[in-house]
């Protein structure tokens, strides 16, 4: 099915939530395009392995505190998907690698239309995601991919979405 043929309502715009502000940015420009063309927001968080195993009963502590963490931000996210784009994203809460769990995602949710991520224009570089998704994990993207670079501002998404 082309993109053409896909109904609005059916159109789905992921964005990865972490705690980076270029993430803010990508959400925003995400609620702005589901705005503009009927779609929707879904939001994806994933709980990345501590590594920590040496006490069972502190690896469990820790895992259920990274919920707890994981969900209060997706619904504090969920709040603001609400608030931009006038509709309830559809929340993703996984637990693994980041980029295993992502492309995971993307072979079960057919609907998923666009994938959208922050992108740090910092020495840094623009992320650990971003990196994978440009590099070595290309060919296996299976949606297109935006990128909103933290060099922008709400108003210059707000204009070209």
């Amino acid at each position: 099915m082309t993109e053409s043929e896909v109904a609005p309502e059916d159109r789905v715009f992921l964005v990865v939530v972490d705690e980076t502000e270029e993430m803010h940015l990508a959400l925003r420009f995400a609620c702005r395009r589901a705005l503009h063309t009927g779609g929707r927001v879904a939001l994806l968080y994933v709980i990345e392995p501590t590594g920590f195993q040496h006490w069972m009963s502190v690896g469990d502590l820790m895992r259920e505190e990274a919920r707890s963490e994981a969900e209060q931000l997706l619904q504090r996210m969920a709040a603001k998907v609400n608030e931009l784009a006038g509709k309830m994203p559809i929340l993703h809460l996984r637990d693994g690698d980041r980029v295993d769990e992502l492309f995971s995602l993307l072979d079960e949710e057919a609907n998923i239309s666009v994938l959208v991520l922050g992108a740090s224009t910092h020495k840094r570089g623009p992320g650990p995601l971003v990196s994978a998704l440009t590099g070595k994990h290309l060919a296996k993207l299976g949606v297109p991919l935006t990128l909103v670079p933290d060099t922008l501002t709400p108003e210059d998404i707000d204009a070209v979405s």
